[in-house]
């Protein structure tokens, strides 16, 4: 008798696999051997990969949700420094998670409670929503494109740091450039570090620019 499947069952088997494989060794077929199914029975549910992988997004996402809900709403710049690091902390958790993560479209609505709560947070805080949805949006875009970097050079979760990035190695490899040897020392050496102070001048750069100014109090 042949194993019936449903969609869930595939994006769970697709973002165990994820660490296993990484996004480019993710297959459809990989994912129905795993399954012990027949491929076509995943096109059912999946017409290609890019339908799957925004569903593996939209999944993540979900997972999110009871750590952004917690996260503390009591300053709108300890807010965003927070979610940014649920966000940083979920998808670190997946080999290429940020990259699975970037450029897909969420499933159906279950998202925008979460995004609803983000907005109203800042709405509260003097943002106009224009500015919020910018404001959040660079925050995210900020942290998907760090933890790329960063898994660029810890390909696996909690895995060793790729040979490439050996500081000696790369030392030797720009012999001659001492400011992009020195410069590369910064990018790759203290990967939270760096997430923490980026993310810091990109909050200091919304408040600068996104959140207006509180309106001048009367003459007296």
């Amino acid at each position: 008798m042949a194993t019936r499947i449903d969609r869930a069952q595939v994006v769970v088997a697709a973002l165990r696999l994820l660490n296993e494989v990484g996004l480019e060794g993710l297959t459809l077929r990989r994912i129905a051997k795993e399954l012990d199914v027949q491929a076509p029975a995943l096109y059912w549910h999946f017409k290609n990969k890019q339908e799957l992988l925004d569903e593996m997004a939209t999944e993540m996402f979900r997972r999110m949700d009871a750590a952004l809900c917690a996260v503390d709403r009591s300053g709108w710049q300890v807010f965003m420094a927070d979610a940014a690091h649920v966000l940083r902390d979920a998808v670190l958790g997946y080999r290429d998670g940020a990259k699975v993560f970037s450029g897909t479209r969420f499933r159906g609505t279950d998202y925008a409670g979460p995004v609803d709560g983000l907005m109203a947070t800042l709405v509260e805080a003097g943002f106009p929503l224009p500015n919020a949805a910018r404001a959040w949006f660079t925050v995210q875009c900020f942290t998907m494109g760090h933890v790329i970097e960063q898994q660029s050079v810890y390909p696996f979760p909690g895995g060793e740091r790729d040979p490439y990035y050996d500081e000696a190695q790369r030392a030797q490899r720009l012999e001659g450039h001492p400011l992009t040897a020195d410069a590369g020392q910064v990018f790759f050496s203290d990967l939270d570090a760096g997430f923490e102070a980026g993310l810091r001048a990109v909050i200091a750069g919304i408040e600068a620019t996104l959140l207006p100014a509180p309106p001048a109090l009367p003459a007296e």
